[in-house]
């Protein structure tokens, strides 16, 4: 299954088969825009609850740290996913943000048939996705069979020893005017992990907000990575969130993902460790 769904295949497909439909739009008015208006059948999970565990030190984990394991099987049971189920989300920005780390984290419990609505949820609505204002009512089950996290991840002590190795690949895919440290909205620093090099996610989109062609996003990627596998690349965001999103793009293209570092730019900028600037 391929790990983009585009929205007129939503549209067929929701004729057809019984589909678990998660809206993961975030931000201080997401929970209000989801009681507004959703896609007819879909849930709400909430990035900062739901999705990641409040950090006590972020320069331990960073801003969104993966929540337990065993917490996040119990909210897919209560969502009324299982093994079997086919679940797409989205969001409201293209699946940079929660909609690819709800699928990454599925993706991680070994679940296959999880995809990402390209477009997200405006284009869902142009394409003639139904749309309610309904409360849902899930089917429960019980909590989602799981062996902890199996994608593979790393620490911020990993990363500063591959930062500075040729042999690995580290990958920043926040905006390039953080990447320079021009500006900083949301961390407390402003610049990069020094070796790191610089892939903004927005590169993974056209114009209008959808995927790039498959061959084009092997063809980007398997530049960027040259001769290195997967398993000494490291991607990572601000805080562990749109770096899914480049994972979600390489997965697409037919690539093996690479680790994801979730502690990311909030937990480096936090640790005291060397901050760089400019393109370098």
């Amino acid at each position: 299954m391929e790990p983009i769904i585009k929205p007129q295949e939503l549209v067929s497909l929701l004729q057809k088969e019984a589909l678990i439909l998660i809206d993961a739009r975030s931000g201080p008015t997401a929970r209000d825009k989801y009681k507004t208006e959703h896609l007819q059948g879909a849930q709400f999970v909430d990035l900062e609850s739901d999705l990641a565990t409040p950090p006590a030190n972020a320069a331990e984990g960073g801003r969104h740290p993966l929540p337990d394991v065993t917490a996040f099987a119990g909210l897919l049971g209560r969502l009324g996913i299982k093994p079997n189920s086919h679940v797409v989300v989205y969001d409201d920005m293209s699946g940079a943000n929660a909609a690819a780390r709800f699928w990454w984290m599925l993706r991680a419990l070994g679940h296959e048939q999880v995809q990402v609505l390209d477009g997200g949820y405006e284009a869902a609505k142009e394409a003639g996705v139904p749309t309610s204002s309904q409360t849902e009512q899930p089917t429960p089950q019980p909590p989602y069979p799981q062996q902890g996290w199996q994608l593979p991840t790393t620490t911020v002590e990993e990363v500063e020893k591959a930062a500075q190795n040729p042999d690995n690949l580290v990958i920043d895919v926040r905006a390039a005017a953080r990447f320079r440290g021009e500006t900083e909205p949301i961390d407390l620093v402003a610049g990069h992990i020094p070796g790191a090099v610089n892939v903004p996610f927005t590169s993974n989109l056209d114009s209008k907000g959808f995927y790039l062609p498959q061959q084009e996003l092997r063809t980007k990627y398997t530049e960027a990575l040259g001769n290195r596998k997967a398993e000494d690349v490291m991607v990572h965001c601000g805080s562990g969130v749109t770096a899914c999103h480049t994972l979600l793009a390489m997965d697409y293209a037919g690539m093996e993902m690479p680790k994801l570092y979730v502690g990311s730019w909030s937990e480096w900028s936090r640790s005291g460790r060397k901050v760089a600037t400019g393109e370098k």
